[in-house]
């Protein structure tokens, strides 16, 4: 089969290239699939660097998320079939034309999703979930602010937030992406080129704070991430894009009694994620497939343009997900 391999691992795009792989053989409670789609993560990138291996035991090739047909199935696999539409997040492999995918990961694609809309969803409404409604225990009411609201995690979260009854704020890079984002149903953007969210925020609010912050920067904005929380405040982080390490006031987190979580999606074990699965699909799918909420696609590219969409997401470009069509894979089609 053909797949996107890194050679050698580096900063650059470039080293992402076309070529012929063994066809992978699924294991006794896995599928494979005839991959029709798979989305860009910030993830992949850092895996293409050489920063983020892949776990142990799964493929080497890039892509956590895809959608595609059931061309085989383990000797354990009970309730797939050959010719399935399934959708779900992998350990890796979706950067090709076939991926294996476990039993328990894999979720049958609603009738009325296209394997495009179906590839677009795991890791970002599966991460946004766990952020907005089992870490951060958003209520009805309460203000959220979610950081990089026009990444796929941020579109997700704003929808969930609504979904859920939230008062939204967001903030982006762009009076676009606001715009964007006040379409999806953010009630306060903030554009982070041109204000201090913090100081926005205390204004906004009398000094009172927002309840629950979803963050992907990290280090960069981590004072103000507590400056801005209110009293018994939330701070959910799910990415470090502005560093690890940060000096902290302990002071404020005591006297705020803020509560400060973090989650990763690609190393939780199999059965984290099968149950973060199952989540999904009993809260937030009818939602999608009943049109509340809905996957937003920025961009597709064919398999082969590869390294040309990790360079669209490295320089920001995008409002929503960037996929790979692995069926076209010079050329693009309508799915």
């Amino acid at each position: 089969m053909r797949a996107i391999v890194v050679d050698p691992p580096g900063k650059t795009a470039e080293s992402l290239r076309l070529d012929e792989v063994p066809d992978p053989q699924p294991a006794d409670e896995e599928v494979l699939l005839r991959v029709h789609a798979t989305a860009l993560n910030r993830a992949d990138m850092m895996q293409r660097m050489g920063s983020y291996p892949a776990q142990h035991g799964a493929s080497e090739i890039l892509g956590l998320e895809l959608a595609g047909e059931v061309i085989e199935a383990g000797s354990k696999v009970r309730n797939l079939s050959v010719g399935d539409r399934v959708y779900g997040l992998s350990g890796g492999g979706g950067y090709a034309e076939m991926a294996t995918l476990h039993e328990s990961l894999a979720m049958p694609i609603p009738d009325e999703l296209t394997y495009h809309d179906a590839a677009s969803i795991p890791e970002v409404f599966f991460t946004a979930n766990t952020a907005v409604r089992t870490l951060g225990e958003t209520l009805p009411g309460e203000r959220i602010l979610i950081h990089a609201g026009g990444s796929g995690v941020g579109i997700a979260a704003i929808q969930i937030a609504r979904l859920i009854g939230a008062e939204v704020w967001i903030t982006a890079g762009s009076e676009e992406k606001c715009e964007r984002a006040r379409e999806l149903g953010a009630d306060l953007t903030i554009n982070y080129r041109e204000q201090d969210f913090a100081e926005v925020v205390a204004e906004r609010t009398g000094g009172q704070g927002v309840d629950v912050i979803l963050d992907v920067i990290g280090r960069d904005y981590w004072d103000a991430n507590l400056r801005a929380l209110g009293h018994a405040g939330r701070l959910v982080l799910v990415g470090l894009m502005g560093g690890a390490v940060a000096e902290t006031n302990l002071g404020m987190i005591l006297s705020k009694r803020l509560q400060i979580f973090g989650t990763v999606m690609r190393s939780r074990p199999l059965i984290d994620r099968a149950a973060i699965t199952r989540d999904y699909q009993l809260h937030l799918e009818p939602a999608i497939v009943n049109g509340d909420m809905r996957p937003v696609i920025d961009r597709v590219f064919p398999l082969s343009k590869a390294a040309e969409a990790h360079q669209y997401m490295a320089e920001n470009r995008n409002f929503g997900k960037i996929l790979l069509d692995c069926i076209d894979v010079d050329e693009l089609s309508e799915d």
